[in-house]
């Protein structure tokens, strides 16, 4: 799958959801799989899925939001996208695991109940709950989205000071021996990217 070489970007925007129905539009299908591939495939993954099966989880989600996003227009009431990505996501793999199972007792494995004894077991064998592996790699995408969108806005040297001494947790003077800068150039842009940052996380989670 090409795709999957991209970076998964996974910010839920009401907007993006809305344009979704245009199925001609190919450019923005795109961005959503570029958005959601990794976050659905990461919680196959976690959920006992091997690579391939965890592909074509993410394959069929994508399909399944595209017949149904009609009815997955980010409404409250009704419960956050995010929540309806999760439930499809969760059929999807329990899909994956009754095909295996099909397969290696050789039972015909047509059976169209994805909401019962499957994922009983998803839970129960593997021993993962999937609901907080959901929030944990949505929130971690949510911060790798954020910091992709800083690093456009800020001096590259900034965003490089920033990631050695924060990300990478360099002392400050390794940071300015090895970057050629003062120990305050690390704090200055430490604080100017920290602020960015942190307003991207907050606009990020209010379109959520």
């Amino acid at each position: 799958m090409q795709s999957m070489k991209s970076a998964g970007l996974l910010a839920t925007r009401r907007s993006l959801v809305d344009r979704l129905a245009n199925w001609d539009d190919q450019r923005r299908w795109q961005d959503f799989f570029d958005r959601y591939w990794k976050l659905i495939y990461s919680a196959a993954r976690k959920a006992g899925l091997t690579d391939c099966e965890a592909q074509e989880v993410v394959q069929e989600t994508v399909i399944t939001v595209a017949k149904k996003i009609d009815k997955l227009h980010y409404d409250p009431a009704l419960g956050s996208f995010k929540g309806s990505l999760l439930q499809i996501t969760r059929w999807r793999i329990a899909d994956q695991f009754r095909r295996r199972d099909s397969v290696q007792t050789g039972r015909d494995g047509a059976d169209d109940d994805r909401n019962t004894a499957t994922i009983e077991r998803l839970a129960d064998t593997n021993r993962v709950d999937l609901d907080a592996v959901w929030e944990r790699e949505w929130q971690e995408n949510l911060m790798d989205t954020a910091i992709a969108r800083v690093k456009k806005k800020v001096n590259p040297k900034q965003f490089q000071i920033f990631d050695c001494y924060v990300r990478k947790e360099w002392p400050a003077q390794k940071v300015a021996a090895q970057l050629q800068v003062s120990v305050g150039q690390v704090y200055l842009a430490r604080h100017r990217v920290a602020v960015l940052l942190k307003k991207e996380i907050k606009a990020l989670e209010r379109s959520r």
